[in-house]
This record gives C-alpha cells, sequence and structure tokens, in this order.
C-alpha cells in the first residue's frame, strides 16, 4: 500500500499543473503524446525480452489504461464543465471491485460496500450539482473510468498469472509502448498542431509529468496494486480527490469547502477502517482473500 500512497501524494501535484499551467493552453493530444513518449523512454532500457502473448497482453493494458482512457477523458471536456468530470471519476472504485470480482468469477460484498462509501465519500468533497445536458457526457467520464479500472484490474491479474520471472521494471516498457500507439493515433486525428507550448514553463511541466508523474506514478500504481486486494486498491482510487484539494488549498490558494472535505475524507477514512477490519476479522474465520504477489524495483 506503501507505493499507492506515495503515488497519490504524486499524482496531487501533477493535477494542479495541469490546471494552472496546460489546461486550455496546450493541445490536451499533444500534451497526452509527449507524456507517454517520455515515460516510454524511462522504462525502454530495462525492457526484457518475454513471449510475445505475454508482451501483447501488456501493451493491450497500457492502451486501454492509458491510451484510451485519456481519449475519453479530454473528450469529456468538450461535452461537461469541469467539476462535473471531477464528479464523475469518482465511480472508479466499483469498477474496480466489480471488475475483478467478475474477471475471478466471484461476488464479495465486502469490497462493493467499502467501495460504495469510498465513493460516497468522494462524493461529498465533490458534488457541485450538474448542469442541463450531461447525460452523454457522463457516458463518455464512465469509458474513462472503465479504461483506468480494467487496465488496473488487468495488470494485476496478469502479474498473478505470468510464467516468466522478471521484476516489474523489466517488462513495464512493453505497457508504455501500447499506450503510445493510442497516443499517436488520437494525436493524428484529433490533435492541434497551432497549440503546442510556448513557454519554457509548459515544457518543464510537460517534462515533469512525463518522466515522473506519467513514468514512475503508473509503474509505482500498477506495482502497488499488485500488492493489495481489489477492496483496498478501489479505496485509494479515491484517496487522490481530498489529496489534490490538500494541495490546490495549501500552494495554490483554489476555494475550498472545508466542511465537505472534511465529511468527505471522514468517509473515504471509515471506508478504508471497514475494509480492513472487516478483512482481518474474515481471514481469521476462513473466509478466502485475494493475494497477489509483485516484482521488484
Amino acid at each position: 500500500m506503501t507505493y499507492l500512497i506515495g503515488v497519490t501524494l504524486l499524482w496531487a501535484f501533477s493535477f494542479s499543473l495541469i490546471g494552472v499551467y496546460l489546461a486550455g493552453q496546450v493541445d490536451a493530444y499533444f500534451s497526452v503524446l509527449v507524456r507517454i513518449a517520455l515515460a516510454s523512454l524511462v522504462f525502454l532500457p530495462f525492457l526484457k525480452k518475454v513471449p510475445p502473448a505475454a508482451a501483447v497482453r501488456l501493451m493491450g493494458i497500457g492502451a486501454v489504461q492509458l491510451g484510451l482512457m485519456y481519449v475519453f477523458y479530454y473528450q469529456s471536456f468538450l461535452l461537461l464543465s469541469v467539476p462535473e468530470v471531477l464528479l464523475f471519476t469518482i465511480f472508479t472504485p466499483l469498477y474496480v471491485t466489480l471488475i475483478f470480482d467478475l474477471m475471478k468469477r466471484r461476488f464479495n460484498a465486502r469490497y462493493l460496500l467499502t467501495a460504495a462509501l469510498a465513493v460516497l465519500g468522494a462524493g461529498i468533497i465533490r458534488y457541485s450539482g450538474t448542469g442541463d445536458s450531461f447525460l452523454l457526457g457522463f457516458l463518455v467520464v464512465q469509458g474513462a473510468n472503465l479504461c483506468f479500472a480494467l487496465g488496473q484490474v488487468g495488470y494485476k491479474l496478469q502479474l498473478e498469472r505470468s510464467d516468466f520471472e522478471l521484476p516489474q521494471r523489466s517488462v513495464f516498457g512493453y505497457f508504455y509502448l501500447g499506450a503510445l500507439l493510442v497516443a499517436l493515433v488520437a494525436w493524428a486525428l484529433l490533435g492541434n498542431a497551432q497549440q503546442l507550448p510556448t513557454s519554457s514553463l509548459q515544457w518543464g511541466v510537460l517534462l515533469w509529468l512525463g518522466l515522473v508523474a506519467s513514468g514512475l506514478g503508473f509503474f509505482l500504481w500498477n506495482k502497488g496494486a499488485t500488492r493489495v486486494d481489489s477492496g483496498t486498491l478501489a479505496i485509494m482510487n479515491n484517496a487522490l480527490v481530498p489529496a489534490g484539494l490538500v494541495v490546490n488549498l495549501l500552494i495554490w490558494n483554489r476555494d475550498a469547502d472545508l466542511l465537505r472535505f472534511g465529511l468527505g475524507g471522514g468517509v473515504l477514512l471509515l471506508s478504508l477502517l471497514i475494509h480492513e477490519f472487516w478483512g482481518k476479522a474474515g481471514s481469521r474465520v476462513g473466509i478466502p482473500l485475494s493475494r497477489s504477489t509483485g516484482g521488484q524495483v
């Protein structure tokens, strides 16, 4: 869980960097392409040969979790306001839990309950009403949420079932290569070449986001996903909401409803405590819980 907490703090800063220095100023698809290309460069030196089928699966996971997710996500801003987009992303934990159980061919009410509590907590923090026409935008955001959830669960299961003995850093380059293919197509079809970075600050932000937030961040997040059960993974997906608010409040002095933040954060903490307590109680009475293993950094 240490990996997930660390990446949560890292990405909390990334949200503000995107909102302050890139959004509306630099073409979104160009930003995505640069980030993924830089992230790919980080892991290409470590790339090791794996069975072709495994390489294709890892590339497919990256294409979905990072590539397609961004395509849906940036399209949603054409249909919704920023608060609406943020509100509709809080359903990701439910998708993580349900997809994981679907792939395992089981239903775990404990995970669903704690994930639903996490959604409630994030909803308390972020909910501010919606516009008149938001159904299509809602569905587009759910596409992004599903892609992100599918990627996390798919990577976790792929590492559990893999038959090659390699540290995760030696195979994660395939993940980024798959995402890079999607980013190249998206830029070619949807990108605006007239809206490129115009300042060294914007290029610096892109370098940070590509090398650190995307490169290191997604690797550590997915590595962390292989070391926790699906319930904890679902909850940590929504921990990004209060973390991002704290960064905005303390550094960029954005307006925040402290009462909502306190109530929502409390519900998120409660969901984690219930999950941990219930999980330990279940293990004492012999209820099977999901286990996973991870490689080496």
